[in-house]
Order: C-alpha cells, then sequence, then structure tokens
C-alpha cells in the first residue's frame, strides 16, 4: 500500500507541475497576444481624445515579443498628438499595423515640438496595410499664404534609419508638410498607395525618398502642391511604377548640390506614369553652387503627358529667391540618363528643355520614341550643354528638330 500511495503522489504532484507550467504559458502569452486591438487598452474613436499613450504602450508590447504581432486599429478616428516608435530596442522583427480607421494629427500646429507626426526609427521588419492619415494642414496651410512667420509644420509618416518595411493600402490626406519620407532606408516597398492635398497646398511632397536604397513604389495615387515623388541625395536602385501624378510638380530627382560634398543618386527606374496637369514631369534639378554630387543610371520609361508645362526638364542653374549661390554654376555631374517612350501634350511649347552645367556638361542622355506636341504640333526642345543620342522615329525626330540651342544632342 505504502509503494501505491507513493506513487499516487508522485502521479498528482506531476499533473500539478504540468498544470502549472501549463497556466504560466498561458498568462504569458496572454500578455502579448498575436492580436493588440489599440481599444482594448485605451484608444478612443471620437477625434478628440488623445490616444497616443495606447499606441506606444501597444508597440512597447509587441516589442516584448519575440513572434510576430498585429497591432490592430479598428474602425473610427483616434486623434494621436505625436507619436515616435523606437526599434533600436525592439525584440520583434515582424510587427504589423493593420488599420481600418482614420489617425487624426492636431490642429495647434505651432506648438508641436515634433517635425514628424508619425515616426519610425530604427525599426526593422514594420508594416503598414490600409487606414488614412489625415495631417489636418489646411490651417498651416493658410498661414504661409498670408505670412512668412509660420511654423515649418510636420512630415505625416517618416521612416529613419529602418529596413523591410511595406506599407500597402495606405492613405494619407492633407499633410502639413510632407507626406511620407524615407530616409536612411533599405528594402522598402510601398504599394497601392493614396495621397491627396490641394494643388496649392505648400511643400507637400507625397513621397521623399533620401540615403535610401532598395525603394519600391508602385500602383499609387498622388495629388498635392509639391513633387509626387521627389529623390534626395545618396539615393540608389529605385524602382516607380505605376503612378498617376496630378496635381503637383511631378517626380524629381533633386534638389542636388546644395553643399561641397554630397552623395550622388544613381540606379533610377520611374516607369508607366501618367501626369495630368503638373507643373513638371520627370526632372533633374541642381543648384547652381560647387558640388562634387552627381546623377546616373536613370530610366524614365512609357510616361503620358496631358498638359504638363514642363514635361522633360534637367535644371542645373536652380538658385531661386535670395539663396547664396555664388558661382552660378552646378558642380554635380549628370549622365548615362535615358527617356524612352514618352508621349503626349505640353502645356507650353517647349516640352523637353535640358538646361546643364556649362562646367559639367550632361553627357551620355539618350532619347528615343519622344513623341510630344504643343497645341496640335510638336512641340519644340531647348538645349544648353547636353550630349547625347536621339531615335525612334518620326515624333522624337520633329521634336529634335527644332531644338534652340546648337548645344544639344546629335
Amino acid at each position: 500500500m505504502a509503494m501505491r500511495v507513493d506513487y499516487n503522489m508522485m502521479i498528482t504532484s506531476a499533473i500539478i507541475v504540468a498544470a502549472i507550467s501549463l497556466i504560466s504559458s498561458i498568462t504569458a502569452a496572454a500578455k502579448v497576444p498575436g492580436i493588440i486591438n489599440v481599444v482594448n487598452i485605451g484608444a478612443i474613436a471620437d477625434g478628440e481624445t488623445d490616444s497616443t499613450l495606447s499606441f506606444q504602450s501597444a508597440w512597447a508590447s509587441a516589442c516584448s515579443s519575440s513572434k510576430p504581432v498585429t497591432i490592430y486599429v479598428p474602425a473610427g478616428r483616434f486623434f494621436l498628438r505625436s507619436a515616435y516608435f523606437q526599434g533600436e530596442r525592439c525584440n520583434n522583427k515582424a510587427i504589423s499595423f493593420v488599420i481600418d480607421g482614420t489617425l487624426l494629427a492636431p490642429t495647434d500646429y505651432g506648438k508641436s515640438s515634433s517635425d514628424v507626426w508619425i515616426k519610425f526609427e530604427k525599426t526593422t521588419g514594420v508594416s503598414i496595410s490600409g487606414g488614412s492619415l489625415d495631417g489636418r494642414g489646411t490651417a498651416l496651410w493658410a498661414c504661409k499664404h498670408s505670412s512668412s512667420s509660420c511654423p515649418t509644420g510636420a512630415t505625416t509618416l517618416g521612416f529613419y534609419n529602418s529596413r523591410n518595411i511595406l506599407i500597402t493600402g495606405l492613405s494619407s490626406i492633407n499633410s502639413q508638410k510632407f507626406h511620407i519620407v524615407m530616409d536612411g532606408c533599405q528594402n522598402v516597398k510601398l504599394q497601392g498607395i493614396t495621397i491627396s492635398a490641394p494643388g496649392n497646398s505648400p511643400n507637400t511632397d507625397g513621397i521623399h525618398i533620401e540615403s535610401s536604397s532598395g525603394i519600391t513604389v508602385l500602383n499609387s495615387r498622388i495629388a498635392t502642391g509639391d513633387d509626387c515623388v521627389s529623390i534626395g541625395p545618396g539615393s540608389s536602385n529605385l524602382w516607380i511604377q505605376g503612378i498617376t501624378c496630378g496635381p503637383g510638380h511631378g517626380v524629381s530627382i533633386g534638389s542636388l548640390g546644395w553643399t561641397a560634398q554630397e552623395a550622388g543618386v544613381q540606379n533610377v527606374t520611374v516607369k508607366t506614369v501618367a501626369f495630368r496637369s503638373t507643373e513638371n514631369g520627370v526632372r533633374i534639378k541642381t543648384w547652381a553652387r560647387e558640388s562634387n554630387g552627381f546623377v546616373k543610371g536613370v530610366v524614365f520609361e512609357d510616361l503620358t503627358m496631358t498638359q504638363v508645362q514642363n514635361p522633360v526638364i534637367i535644371d542645373q542653374n536652380y538658385c531661386p529667391g535670395e539663396h547664396n549661390c555664388p558661382h552660378q554654376v552646378s558642380g554635380v555631374t549628370i549622365s548615362d540618363i535615358l527617356y524612352e517612350d514618352i508621349h503626349g501634350t505640353s502645356a507650353t511649347e517647349i516640352g523637353v528643355k535640358l538646361d546643364c552645367s556649362k562646367d559639367h556638361p550632361c553627357s551620355g542622355i539618350k532619347m528615343e520614341d519622344v513623341n510630344l506636341s504643343y497645341d496640335n504640333r510638336p512641340a519644340h526642345v531647348s538645349c544648353i550643354n547636353a550630349l547625347g543620342t536621339t531615335g525612334g522615329g518620326r515624333g522624337a525626330a520633329a521634336v529634335i528638330h527644332r531644338a534652340t540651342s546648337t548645344s544639344c544632342l546629335m
């Protein structure tokens, strides 16, 4: 009997230990579930209550897990004063934001100490799906139109020094400043993005890329008051395709060359883009200052222009207002640029304007099947210090024939 009792006690003890272990596991898992609903941790979808702390708490919980976590934002309007998501001490490399609601920025823009409303820094493996970001920039724009002493405003969404980022189906409306910024990032995909702001909203670039590589932008609609996509120094291996741009200032590489020592831009493809009533189509813009910067290996292909003021433009003499351009000549070198299958209408007589540096002429410019019209006749070309070749049939030949400078493509 003694042996039987000891045996039963052993079984009971084992069961108790197993139960305690199971309860501990369940409790630990409950602390960081696979899905964190921000409403369940205090966020209120009334458009007025500050829910910033709930979003920060959700991020902290997700970062404490080593397993993939989804932060879910249900339908409704959530007010965030400023949200900062730091990834340097985050253990999790697979955090997803699934957003069915709208996030609202503060309207008292003058009191904000942050230049980025929703900021991710040093993160890895973050994805954002769906939702709308409302920058509520109307009041700031009104100030800038009526006064010179206004705050600069905040970028809506910014990723800095981050990698392996995926953003799909996101909408950004009425940003105070830039809508989306990628700075110092690698391996980023933005797909199905919708960006909307009035054509007269100042400095509201749609997507700005700087010091980044491996960035892809696909199948997106961008209507704003500045560049639809702007590309800054130190950017490489970019692929931009399937974009509708307008209103806005087009797709711009630059401004480049503000500093004497500056990283270059290379390996950029802009393909299958429709420009509608924009100020520019595809533009390369450099300051008229000394610089060791460069642009090379760029492809502009399959572009449709509809009443675009400057469909194709290189401007190496950029120096607006009171800026200091002591030498009035750009040191940035531009080479190996392909313009292929560009068609449609120009809103001005000059459809192609290549205004290159006299000290560093553009070289390796290739134009194939460039067919732009103005007022039902071929548009003109203006070339200064631009060297390269043309081809591709009657359209390209006609437009190049009307070049207004002898220092043009051969």
